[in-house]
Protein backbone atom coordinates (compact mmCIF):
# COMPACT_ATOMS: atom_id res chain seq x y z
CA UNK A 1 0.00 0.00 0.00
CA UNK A 2 1.23 3.28 -0.86
CA UNK A 3 -0.37 6.57 0.05
CA UNK A 4 -0.09 10.39 -1.02
CA UNK A 5 -1.81 13.63 -0.26
CA UNK A 6 -3.47 15.88 -2.36
CA UNK A 7 -1.52 19.15 -2.57
CA UNK A 8 -2.64 21.24 -5.60
CA UNK A 9 -5.94 20.84 -7.48
CA UNK A 10 -4.41 22.96 -10.34
CA UNK A 11 -3.70 21.21 -13.38
CA UNK A 12 -7.00 18.37 -13.06
CA UNK A 13 -9.07 20.61 -15.31
CA UNK A 14 -12.39 18.38 -15.53
CA UNK A 15 -11.11 16.09 -12.95
CA UNK A 16 -11.04 18.97 -10.13
CA UNK A 17 -14.68 18.29 -9.13
CA UNK A 18 -15.77 17.19 -5.47
CA UNK A 19 -13.47 13.58 -5.79
CA UNK A 20 -10.41 14.86 -4.83
CA UNK A 21 -9.67 17.48 -1.82
CA UNK A 22 -6.30 19.26 -0.80
CA UNK A 23 -5.21 17.80 2.20
CA UNK A 24 -7.21 14.34 2.34
CA UNK A 25 -4.98 11.41 1.99
CA UNK A 26 -5.49 9.05 -0.71
CA UNK A 27 -4.50 5.39 -1.28
CA UNK A 28 -2.97 4.70 -4.80
CA UNK A 29 -3.67 1.81 -6.69
CA UNK A 30 -2.05 -0.50 -9.77
CA UNK A 31 -0.06 1.58 -12.11
CA UNK A 32 1.25 4.62 -10.09
CA UNK A 33 3.02 7.26 -12.26
CA UNK A 34 3.00 6.37 -15.64
CA UNK A 35 3.34 9.37 -17.91
CA UNK A 36 3.30 11.70 -14.94
CA UNK A 37 0.11 10.26 -13.59
CA UNK A 38 -0.87 8.55 -10.36
CA UNK A 39 -3.67 5.90 -10.40
CA UNK A 40 -5.50 6.72 -6.47
CA UNK A 41 -9.04 5.82 -5.35
CA UNK A 42 -10.85 8.98 -5.21
CA UNK A 43 -13.47 9.74 -2.56
CA UNK A 44 -15.93 8.50 -4.97
CA UNK A 45 -14.61 5.37 -4.20
CA UNK A 46 -13.72 4.26 -7.87
CA UNK A 47 -9.61 4.32 -9.03
CA UNK A 48 -8.57 7.08 -11.35
CA UNK A 49 -5.52 8.28 -13.37
CA UNK A 50 -4.71 11.67 -12.06
CA UNK A 51 -1.79 14.29 -12.03
CA UNK A 52 1.00 13.23 -9.81
CA UNK A 53 2.42 16.46 -9.44
CA UNK A 54 -1.35 17.31 -7.19
CA UNK A 55 -0.20 14.80 -4.76
CA UNK A 56 2.95 14.00 -2.38
CA UNK A 57 3.61 10.47 -0.76
CA UNK A 58 2.89 10.29 3.06
CA UNK A 59 5.16 7.96 4.92
CA UNK A 60 3.07 5.97 7.47
CA UNK A 61 4.36 2.94 9.82
CA UNK A 62 2.90 -0.54 8.89
CA UNK A 63 0.17 -0.56 11.47
CA UNK A 64 -0.58 3.39 10.55
CA UNK A 65 -0.91 1.82 6.62
CA UNK A 66 -3.13 -1.04 7.44
CA UNK A 67 -5.60 1.19 10.06
CA UNK A 68 -5.86 3.59 7.43
CA UNK A 69 -6.56 1.29 4.25
CA UNK A 70 -9.25 -0.23 6.81
CA UNK A 71 -11.00 3.20 7.12
CA UNK A 72 -10.88 3.91 3.82
CA UNK A 73 -12.32 0.76 3.24
CA UNK A 74 -15.12 1.46 5.10
CA UNK A 75 -16.04 4.49 4.27
CA UNK A 76 -16.88 3.61 0.81
CA UNK A 77 -18.59 0.44 1.32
Amino acid sequence: MKFVVCVNKEGLGDLSGEDVTIGHVYETAGDADQHGMIRIIDQSGEDYLYPVDCFEAVTLSDSAEHRLHDALARMSA
